[in-house]
């Protein structure tokens, strides 16, 4: 009986407090970082990322500004963005495979780090997100 207990609780805890989906890395200027996902066809996608200020006091300066696409392994493009430090997308994958959001940063000199929190969620986790998926976005 305790153990049935104890067993039903860890299911419960594990359904209500999903693991965080979110990323953060650093990214050097003059270098490209890529993150693939795997998704199946038909599967709603929604991501949002954005750069983190290195000085909340100032505005972020055009060095930190990133590009950013998000393709399908057969080439298509399902977002595309330049000189950017904050976005997001949404849409319904059209073919199963490997997607693959790539981030740019910009060449500079000196060498500096931008870091940038990446959110990229599909299926069933995309459902707390109603304001990124709006009707003209999918």
């Amino acid at each position: 009986m305790i153990l049935r207990s104890v067993l039903v609780l860890v299911l419960l805890v594990g359904v209500l407090f999903r693991a965080s989906q979110s990323l953060r890395f650093d990214l050097q200027s003059g270098q490209t970082k890529c993150i693939a996902e795997d998704i199946k066809s038909n599967s709603m996608t929604v991501g949002k990322y954005h750069v983190v200020k290195p000085n909340e006091d100032h505005p972020l300066p055009d060095s930190h500004k990133l590009t950013v696409r998000v393709t399908s392994s057969y080439g298509n493009n399902f977002h595309s963005a330049e000189k950017v430090e904050n976005g997001q997308f949404a849409f319904t994958a059209t073919e199963q495979g490997d997607y693959m959001a790539c981030f740019w940063a910009p060449e500079h000199s000196p060498p500096i780090t931008v870091t940038v929190d990446f959110d990229w969620r599909t299926g069933v986790h995309t459902k707390d997100w109603t304001n990124v998926a709006k009707k003209g976005q999918v």
